[in-house]
C-alpha cells in the first residue's frame, strides 16, 4: 500500500479538495519565490556595495545596501504588477 491510498494510523481517510492542493502549491511557491529574491538581492547587492569585506559595514556600505534592496524589491513589485495585467 502507498501513503496516498490509506492512512497507517487506521483512521478514516481525509478528503483533500484540489482547492486545498492549489492552496499548498500557491504556498510553497511564494516561499520559494521569497528564498529566491533573498538570495538575489544578498549576492546582486553584496556585489554592488561591499568594496572590503569585513567585520562590520560602513556607513557607504550600510546606507548603499539599503538602497539597492529597496530597488531591488520595487522592481519587482513593478514587474508582478506588470504580469498580473497581462494575465
Amino acid at each position: 500500500m502507498d501513503s496516498f491510498s490509506s492512512p497507517s494510523s487506521g483512521s478514516p481517510p481525509q478528503q483533500i479538495s484540489p482547492q486545498m492542493v492549489m492552496d499548498q502549491v500557491r504556498h510553497q511557491l511564494a516561499a520559494a519565490y521569497a528564498e529566491q529574491l533573498l538570495d538575489t538581492v544578498s549576492e546582486k547587492c553584496f556585489e554592488k556595495c561591499i568594496t572590503k569585506p569585513g567585520s562590520s559595514l560602513s556607513g557607504s556600505e550600510s546606507s548603499c545596501v539599503s538602497r539597492c534592496v529597496d530597488r531591488y524589491i520595487e522592481a519587482t513589485g513593478i514587474v508582478a504588477r506588470a504580469l498580473s495585467r497581462q494575465s
